[in-house]
């Protein structure tokens, strides 16, 4: 009976800092986690752009690659998180392939022009768990 008393009142603590923004930034006890878990709170509530593209995103980076799309062009092969450049007619668009459990799609829905194209991803060399 008193562990059950001690543990709501626990519970009903941490609750109570948990949801003071004030006390989440002064309270480092535990590892920081209350503070960790103001920001995880704050964060999960507004992902960006970034995060929230499916297939990618254009990009600024510097592609390592060309890749000309044409009316015979079928499918295109590229690793997960590189950035391309895309040619499709007279367009070019610079685009990481920043995609989270996306092993194929269609390159429509990236680009115009990108009809009946698939793209086929490849997991980075980043992220291969050990050979």
């Amino acid at each position: 009976m008193k562990k059950s008393i001690i543990a709501v009142l626990a519970v009903s603590a941490i609750s109570t800092l948990g949801s003071s923004a004030a006390f989440a930034h002064e309270d480092y006890s535990e590892g920081g986690a209350v503070h960790w878990l103001e920001h995880v709170q704050a964060r999960a509530s507004s992902p960006t752009e970034r995060e929230l593209a499916t297939y990618g995103y254009a990009s600024n980076a510097t592609p390592s690659r060309t890749v000309i799309v044409n009316a015979d062009t079928r499918y295109i092969n590229v690793t997960r998180l590189e950035t391309v450049a895309l040619k499709v007619g007279d367009k070019t668009i610079n685009w990481t392939f920043d995609t989270l459990g996306t092993n194929s799609f269609p390159l429509s829905k990236v680009v115009q022009g990108g009809d009946k194209v698939t793209v086929y991803l490849e997991e980075s060399p980043l992220y291969r768990s050990g050979s």
